[in-house]
Protein backbone atom coordinates (compact mmCIF):
# COMPACT_ATOMS: atom_id res chain seq x y z
CA UNK A 1 0.00 0.00 0.00
CA UNK A 2 0.94 3.19 -0.75
CA UNK A 3 2.24 6.33 1.29
CA UNK A 4 -0.69 8.76 1.92
CA UNK A 5 -0.15 12.28 0.94
CA UNK A 6 -2.23 15.06 2.20
CA UNK A 7 -2.81 18.31 1.11
CA UNK A 8 -3.31 20.90 3.86
CA UNK A 9 -4.09 24.96 3.65
CA UNK A 10 -7.19 24.16 1.48
CA UNK A 11 -10.76 25.84 2.19
CA UNK A 12 -14.47 24.85 1.18
CA UNK A 13 -16.25 27.37 -0.12
CA UNK A 14 -20.33 26.01 -0.13
CA UNK A 15 -22.74 27.98 -2.09
CA UNK A 16 -26.46 27.85 -2.09
CA UNK A 17 -28.46 29.19 -4.45
CA UNK A 18 -31.08 30.07 -7.21
CA UNK A 19 -30.49 27.29 -10.00
CA UNK A 20 -30.65 29.83 -12.70
CA UNK A 21 -27.52 31.11 -11.55
CA UNK A 22 -25.25 28.20 -11.50
CA UNK A 23 -24.12 27.98 -14.51
CA UNK A 24 -22.58 31.52 -14.48
CA UNK A 25 -21.43 30.43 -10.88
CA UNK A 26 -19.78 27.70 -12.63
CA UNK A 27 -18.10 30.01 -14.97
CA UNK A 28 -16.54 32.98 -13.25
CA UNK A 29 -15.67 30.25 -10.53
CA UNK A 30 -13.47 28.51 -13.53
CA UNK A 31 -12.35 31.77 -14.75
CA UNK A 32 -10.66 32.37 -11.56
CA UNK A 33 -8.69 29.35 -11.55
CA UNK A 34 -11.07 26.83 -10.27
CA UNK A 35 -10.60 22.76 -10.95
CA UNK A 36 -13.59 21.12 -9.54
CA UNK A 37 -16.85 21.92 -8.18
CA UNK A 38 -19.40 19.66 -7.06
CA UNK A 39 -23.56 20.62 -7.56
CA UNK A 40 -25.96 19.14 -5.75
CA UNK A 41 -29.78 20.29 -6.35
CA UNK A 42 -31.89 20.46 -3.09
CA UNK A 43 -34.84 21.70 -1.57
CA UNK A 44 -35.13 24.13 1.20
CA UNK A 45 -38.23 25.20 3.32
CA UNK A 46 -38.33 28.49 6.27
CA UNK A 47 -37.33 31.46 3.82
CA UNK A 48 -40.12 31.16 0.91
CA UNK A 49 -42.80 31.59 3.89
CA UNK A 50 -41.13 34.62 5.39
CA UNK A 51 -40.20 36.02 2.01
CA UNK A 52 -43.57 35.48 1.23
CA UNK A 53 -45.58 37.65 3.52
CA UNK A 54 -43.27 40.14 2.17
CA UNK A 55 -44.90 39.88 -1.27
CA UNK A 56 -41.07 38.60 -2.66
CA UNK A 57 -41.28 35.17 -4.22
CA UNK A 58 -38.47 32.85 -3.36
CA UNK A 59 -37.78 29.80 -5.39
CA UNK A 60 -37.62 26.67 -2.94
CA UNK A 61 -35.75 24.38 -5.35
CA UNK A 62 -31.66 26.06 -4.70
CA UNK A 63 -28.55 23.98 -6.16
CA UNK A 64 -25.26 23.65 -3.31
CA UNK A 65 -22.44 24.33 -5.25
CA UNK A 66 -19.13 22.94 -3.23
CA UNK A 67 -15.31 24.26 -4.00
CA UNK A 68 -12.27 23.13 -2.93
CA UNK A 69 -9.37 25.70 -3.36
CA UNK A 70 -6.22 26.76 -1.73
CA UNK A 71 -6.57 28.46 1.31
CA UNK A 72 -4.35 31.65 -0.82
CA UNK A 73 -6.66 31.72 -3.79
CA UNK A 74 -10.20 31.83 -1.18
CA UNK A 75 -10.50 35.36 -1.28
CA UNK A 76 -10.19 35.61 -4.61
CA UNK A 77 -12.78 33.04 -5.20
CA UNK A 78 -15.26 33.62 -2.59
CA UNK A 79 -15.68 37.51 -4.42
CA UNK A 80 -16.06 36.02 -7.97
CA UNK A 81 -18.80 33.74 -6.85
CA UNK A 82 -20.45 36.40 -4.85
CA UNK A 83 -20.92 38.53 -7.46
CA UNK A 84 -21.74 35.87 -10.64
CA UNK A 85 -24.66 34.56 -8.32
CA UNK A 86 -25.58 38.12 -7.19
CA UNK A 87 -25.77 37.05 -3.96
CA UNK A 88 -26.82 41.02 -2.81
CA UNK A 89 -30.30 40.50 -4.05
CA UNK A 90 -33.07 39.15 -1.53
CA UNK A 91 -33.75 35.50 -1.72
CA UNK A 92 -31.21 34.39 -4.26
CA UNK A 93 -28.80 32.58 -1.55
CA UNK A 94 -25.77 32.69 0.84
CA UNK A 95 -21.94 31.11 0.84
CA UNK A 96 -19.69 30.34 3.51
CA UNK A 97 -16.14 28.91 3.85
CA UNK A 98 -15.14 26.52 5.81
CA UNK A 99 -11.14 25.66 6.32
CA UNK A 100 -10.17 21.77 5.52
CA UNK A 101 -7.82 20.00 7.90
CA UNK A 102 -6.81 17.79 5.19
CA UNK A 103 -7.29 15.92 1.96
CA UNK A 104 -6.10 13.03 0.58
CA UNK A 105 -6.13 12.14 -2.95
CA UNK A 106 -3.78 10.45 -5.97
CA UNK A 107 -0.74 13.20 -6.76
CA UNK A 108 0.77 11.98 -10.15
CA UNK A 109 4.17 10.69 -9.51
CA UNK A 110 5.65 14.45 -11.42
CA UNK A 111 4.04 15.99 -9.00
CA UNK A 112 5.62 13.87 -5.91
CA UNK A 113 9.16 14.48 -6.82
CA UNK A 114 7.85 18.13 -7.30
CA UNK A 115 7.16 18.11 -3.50
CA UNK A 116 10.05 15.81 -2.57
CA UNK A 117 7.88 13.09 -1.42
CA UNK A 118 9.16 9.82 -2.73
CA UNK A 119 6.97 8.17 -5.54
CA UNK A 120 6.16 4.36 -5.20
Amino acid sequence: MSEIIYLTDVALITCVLDKKRTESVLLAARNVGARVASVHAVHGWGVRERFGALGVAVESEKDVIVFMVSSDQQDLMFEAIYKAAELNVPGIGYMFVSPVERVATYVPEAVRKELGVNPE
